[in-house]
């Protein structure tokens, strides 16, 4: 038998059984700000099960994944969270902190926890974020008032240490996101700035990477010691530096 909560927003029911229950019927503006990539990502103090946590001073020089889910005591969050907790160490090698948001309170969180880590067979550490007058939500724009106007929807944000937004992925309730592709993500992003190459289609962590056409060919024989093939004069590809 599910949890149902039932809320009151615009004269209209929502029951949220499944995720979020159905979209609210709206037409309206998206909600909050709008973050681009490149963007600086707003700070915050926000209360979590663990207490207050200030996003700038618990990142610190590390990078981050904030990541929104539309509400607790929900099916689809409940796997999320549990993956995420038995996934932590490899973030931790990736020197990313981790962040959950949902816009309930502190004890809802801190009681939904004792349900993840019987049903995942897991144990969450890391702070969920309880965004209950939606400050963040809004700061982020994690709100579609399309989809529903009240509960937040699936956003991940991915922040570098100097606090720019590198990376988004947004998905409706319905979809549980896929957190080995949000490390795939993240391995890249920091590949490429540390040795200022792409990554191509379908590529992990130890397969071949690709030179950025701004690399001349000359420039290339030095930054990449160990060769590279040139398929077109705009493709090349080399063994990834770091392996």
């Amino acid at each position: 038998m599910f949890r149902g909560v039932i809320s009151q927003t615009n004269k209209s029911i929502l029951i949220r059984s499944f995720c979020t229950g159905g979209p609210a019927k709206s037409t309206a503006a998206p909600t909050g700000n709008v973050l681009r990539l490149g963007d600086v990502c707003p700070d915050f103090t926000q209360d979590t099960q663990s207490g207050k946590v200030n996003f700038y001073k618990h990142s610190g020089d590390n990078w981050s994944i904030l990541f929104s889910h539309p509400a607790d005591y929900t099916p689809v969050c409940t796997t999320e969270l549990g993956r995420v907790a038995k996934l932590l160490p490899e973030f931790e090698k990736r020197k990313c902190k981790v962040l959950a948001l949902s816009v309930d309170s502190a004890k809802d969180h801190s009681n939904w926890i004792s349900d993840i880590n019987e049903t995942q067979k897991c144990d969450v550490t890391y702070p969920i974020i309880a965004d209950q007058d939606r400050k963040v939500a809004n700061l982020y724009g994690m709100v579609h008032p399309n989809t529903d106007s009240t509960f937040t929807v699936r956003s991940v944000y991915f922040i570098a240490p100097d606090k720019k937004l590198r990376a988004q992925i947004t998905l409706p309730p319905s979809t549980g996101r896929n957190f080995d592709e949000i490390l795939r993500i993240l391995d890249s992003l920091q590949l490429a700035d540390k040795f200022k190459i792409a990554t191509p289609v379908d590529w992990v962590d130890g397969q071949d990477v690709i030179i950025p056409p701004t690399v001349s060919d000359e420039a290339a024989k030095q930054m990449f010691p160990k060769g590279f093939k040139k398929i077109k004069p705009y493709l090349r590809t080399t063994p990834q530096p770091n392996k």
